[in-house]
């Protein structure tokens, strides 16, 4: 069954530099880096600063040592004990400064994307099993029919792209943001990865909610990490793009100052969400980005390039959901509809149901409700459009009402003269401008 039934598998931590599986030199030269940058003298601070256990940090400063990069500076005080201290050599410093001309880069140790690799299949978004409850609990908020949760349940649970389309204002936004919240657990993210030497940074706090700690204890015992430090435990990404997307913004981002890569956005999204809003807006069609993930939407793998030309892979394991005004028929050719797994349309509610959205958004705003004026509404506005509801209109009407209430001085009503001053707010009259 395609279920996680406990919590994901935290990524256990390196005992020794034989684990690490990354060059020698590069890890050398990210110690002798990060003391040189954050003026670290003791083994417990470097630690925490290369995220890496104080076994393992010990190891690489002994390493340091051996070659007279490093050399202690005696016993000083540290957490109420006493604790070696140590500082770069004169030959330490040069190549600290020679590391740092070929890669800005320090802090957080990376981890050799083959490692990585190993904990997206553990905590992969295709191990989920989302229930009805979860996602009925998600979508509290919003009034769905169930036959819409019974088409989306399986999409979310199967991990595997999703296109939501109709008509606008109908709530494929909110449904993706649902989506999301019905997830639910938490996955852990790589400060940077590494590949071929080159550095490629993952977490992102723009991106990434990291979790925070429990309580710690102020004694060394806090830094016995139950997981790879290298990693930042957060619930599961969800990145959001719309009409700003391009096709650049899905390979590596290289800054040739520091010499280092940050990962793509679908990178960033493993083992949570990549939401396209408003498809068909974006500078490149449609079919081009559909094109751009043909391959990783099929087998779960992506391709990318370094400055070299270098092309390698990377894991692809994120729910792609596509959310477009736009009839697929007007933008995909059959091809590429066939790559997109799941495709539900997203209509507008029936009377019954815009009522209930009217009446919650009401209460939820302090709009006391009048039977008169949503007679007239229903009765006289309503049949100007093909009685066509939309999910936004009960939002902007009310807050439309609200607003000429605030300026008029009143208190929140509703009257089928308010309902008339809104509804010539949420439409443009169809005319030709004289220039």
């Amino acid at each position: 069954m395609n279920m996680q039934a406990s919590p994901v598998i935290a990524p256990p931590a390196p005992k020794g530099l034989g684990q690490m599986k990354l060059p020698i030199v590069m890890m050398r030269d990210i110690l002798l880096k990060t003391i040189f940058r954050k003026n670290l003298d003791l083994v417990t601070e470097i630690a925490d600063a290369v995220c890496l256990p104080i076994p393992v940090t010990q190891e690489l400063v002994d390493m340091a040592r051996d070659q007279k990069l490093l050399q202690a500076t005696g016993t000083l005080n540290a957490n109420n004990g006493s604790e070696m201290g140590y500082e770069l050599t004169d030959a330490g410093k040069t190549r600290a400064l020679d590391a740092l001309s070929q890669s800005e880069y320090f802090g957080a140790m990376p981890v050799p994307l083959e490692v990585y690799r190993a904990q997206v299949e553990r905590q992969s978004i295709r191990n989920i099993m989302v229930t009805r409850k979860q996602l009925t609990d998600a979508m509290g908020h919003l009034v769905l029919p169930d036959s819409l949760l019974g088409q989306l349940g399986p999409a979310v649970s199967a991990g595997r792209s999703i296109l939501m389309y109709g008509p606008p204002g109908n709530g494929k936004s909110s449904i993706s943001n649902g989506i999301r919240d019905a997830l639910g657990d938490h996955v852990y993210v790589p400060y940077a990865i590494e590949y071929a030497g080159q550095v490629i940074t993952v977490y992102d706090p723009i991106v990434h909610n990291k979790i925070a700690e429990e309580a710690e204890d102020p004694t060394q015992l806090r830094r016995l990490k139950r997981f790879d430090s290298r990693y930042v435990r957060c619930d599961r990404p969800t990145v959001i793009t719309g009409g700003e997307l391009s096709l650049s913004m899905l390979d590596l981002v290289y800054n040739p100052t520091a010499r280092t890569y940050q990962a793509p956005l679908q990178l960033k999204s493993s083992g949570g969400i990549f939401i396209v809003d408003d498809l068909g807006r974006q500078a490149e069609p449609p079919q081009a980005l559909v094109n751009r993930w043909i391959v990783p939407l099929e087998e779960n793998r992506d391709i990318l390039a370094l400055q070299s030309g270098e092309k390698f892979e990377v894991p692809f394991d994120t729910l792609v959901v596509f959310s477009t005004n736009f009839h697929p028929n007007e933008i995909f050719d059959q091809a590429a509809l066939r790559r997109i797994f799941f495709k539900i349309k997203i209509d507008g509610p029936d009377q019954e149901n815009f009522l209930k959205i009217f009446a919650m958004v009401a209460r939820k705003k302090g709009m006391p409700l009048d039977e008169g004026a949503l007679v007239h509404l229903l009765r006289n506005k309503y049949p100007t459009i093909d009685n066509v509801y939309a999910n936004y209109q009960p939002v902007f009407l009310i807050d439309q009402m609200i607003s000429i209430c605030e300026f008029e001085g009143l208190p929140y009503q509703m009257t089928p003269e308010l309902i008339d001053r809104a509804w010539a707010n949420m439409f443009v009259k169809d005319e030709t401008i004289v220039k």
